[in-house]
């Protein structure tokens, strides 16, 4: 079987796993940086800086359709509210 050397230039969402196949703990994720972008983002960051990290990573939306929807909602925008009439009794 070939072996695949993984490294966070090549693998960037895969390279913390382990060759054995096994389980990879909460612990030795951590100790690979694993979540320190979430936690860069949750304890450090603002609403629109993470956007632009999220644009300037080139990341894209579902399917790799490039969808930005997120990024075009206005923070502060009013959520419409759609009233449908209840039936007549």
């Amino acid at each position: 079987m070939k072996t695949v050397i993984r490294t966070a230039e090549t693998h960037p969402l895969t390279w913390r796993l382990r060759d054995d196949k096994q389980p990879v703990w909460l612990d030795e994720y951590r100790s690979k940086n694993g979540y320190e972008g979430a936690r860069k983002a949750l304890t450090g960051m603002a609403p629109d800086e993470i956007v632009t990290a999220v644009k300037d990573a080139g990341l894209k939306g579902r399917r790799r359709r490039g969808l930005l929807h997120w990024s075009e909602v206005e923070p502060d925008a009013e959520r419409r509210i759609h009233e449908h009439p209840l039936p007549a009794v």
